[in-house]
């Protein structure tokens, strides 16, 4: 287990590292993504605020997905955070998968997202 952990962090640290020199300042779409949810945000790091946010344990989404864990919520959480970016004004950030590889429901996120009008 603590292998794994290990990994990931590793993992993270490489990507974080290629996202600030090849980043250019753009905000970073972060996804997470636990057994039972999704979650997304753009992050602005030089403000060091979160500029969008969203995720499967919002009301108004509970009610409409069946399960907050596959791919349809995935989609719907990448629709919401470009939305709610776009709104604040920002329409192309850098994408931050973290330790999770891009693949199902992460990479349904970030198909979602970038349909929703967020370019990276």
């Amino acid at each position: 287990m603590a292998d794994k952990i290990a990994v990931r962090q590793r993992r993270r640290t490489r990507l974080r590292y290629q996202l600030k020199v090849k980043g250019a300042g753009r905000p970073r779409l972060s996804v997470f993504r636990s057994g039972r949810h999704i979650y997304a945000q753009v992050i602005d790091d030089v403000a060091g605020r979160t500029v969008a946010a969203a995720s499967t344990l919002e009301k108004d989404l509970r009610g409409e997905l069946k399960t907050g864990a596959d791919k349809d919520a995935a989609t719907t959480v990448g629709k919401l955070v470009a939305e709610r970016a776009i709104a604040a004004g920002v329409s192309a950030v850098v994408f931050d998968r973290g330790p999770f590889l891009y693949h199902g429901r992460v990479k349904a996120l970030a198909e979602a997202a970038r349909e929703g009008g967020l370019s990276f």
